[in-house]
């Protein structure tokens, strides 16, 4: 072999290995029943503290804050992808083409905190999503500028006024989950004991007598998603309207946050792919703050409120979440073959 060859031998080698990257010391792949992904600290905490996940896989590509995926013996793999869409829509795919994980069978609990509606939930409270929505690809006009007659500056992608529907988008404005999860999840969840606080008693007690100032509880409803963290009833009621009209009126937000859309994206592709099951995915959020201000508060005090529901919100997803975690891995082989009718 000349040397000419040889050099085109190795370059040729060496582009193979980077277009399928080697597993950790050429070990099987990890087949998870069940896969967590969680977005930061707070929510990643409990897990990490509880499950016993004592199997640690390094994945290129992860966030440097987060480069590490955890598993335990019974099944369960955790990650956490960092805030925020850029962050999320990464790390989850470099989890689905890591070549580390078979996910033909797993499913996927995003478990996370969220902003909420008081108007249909609390502090504290969990929330099961039918929909995701992506509330920051539209348009925006300043509420000082907006015509007469209009009631926000929020706008659907080509819409002449707010409640149209978009007239052009991504396709990865609204996704649906699967109704027969969605349902399976409320059902093995909805008796859960919450957690509770004398600060987020005290807190909530400004928004009345509807679910805003009752006690936490377990329902389905849906999810905003968006990188900016807005705040505020004239927002919020543009959100909604945004929501309503992207879904011919079917969905019902509740919750926002910051991710989801994007590490459904991903996880929409890695279906598309044959790496995965979509219809395998649920959608979890629990109520950390309120997503605006009590009757007699403006939106800014509103924001810098301490109310205390950030620590009820990350214990709450996890018990909650494990309602749905531990039947899966207890009964696999019902599970395995698709979602339980029972």
């Amino acid at each position: 072999m000349t040397r000419t060859t040889a050099a085109i031998a190795a370059s040729l080698a060496a582009l193979a290995a980077f277009a399928m990257p080697a597993r950790a010391q050429d070990a099987p792949a990890i087949v998870p029943k069940v896969f967590v992904i969680t977005m930061f600290d707070e929510e990643a905490k409990p897990w990490l503290e509880r499950q016993e996940l004592k199997q640690i896989v390094d994945v290129p590509g992860l966030s440097p804050d987060y480069p590490q995926v955890q598993c335990n013996i019974a099944g369960l793999c955790h990650m956490t992808t960092a805030m925020g869409f850029a962050n999320a829509a990464s790390s989850v795919s470099a989890l689905i083409y890591s070549g580390r994980f078979d996910l033909t069978q797993t499913y996927f609990l995003i478990a996370g905190i969220a902003g909420v509606d008081p108007a249909q939930g609390t502090l504290g409270s969990a929330h099961w999503a039918r929909y995701a929505v992506d509330g920051g690809l539209r348009h925006d006009i300043d509420a000082r500028q907006i015509p007469q007659g209009w009631n926000s500056g929020v706008l659907a992608l080509g819409a002449a006024a707010p409640g149209e529907k978009a007239a052009w988008g991504s396709k990865t404005e609204v996704y649906r989950l699967n109704e027969d999860l969605l349902q399976r999840a409320y059902a093995l969840s909805r008796g859960v004991e919450l957690a509770d606080g004398a600060e987020a008693r005290a807190y909530r007690a400004q928004y009345g007598a509807g679910p805003g100032g009752s006690a936490p509880a377990v329902s389905i409803c849906d999810t905003l998603s968006s990188d900016t963290y807005w705040h505020g009833t004239r927002l919020a009621l543009g959100h909604a309207q945004f929501v309503s009209a992207a879904t011919d009126g079917q969905a019902r937000t509740c919750t926002t946050q910051m991710e989801d859309n994007a590490s459904l994206t991903a996880l929409r592709r890695g279906d598309d792919a044959g790496l995965l099951d979509f219809d395998r995915v649920a959608l979890l959020r629990t109520g950390s703050n309120f997503d605006r201000e009590p009757e007699g508060m403006d939106a800014v005090a509103s924001l810098k409120a301490r109310s205390g529901g950030f620590p009820l919100a990350t214990e709450n997803a996890y018990r909650v979440g494990t309602a749905l975690t531990a039947d899966i891995l207890a009964n696999w082989d019902d599970w395995s073959k698709g979602v339980p009718a029972r």
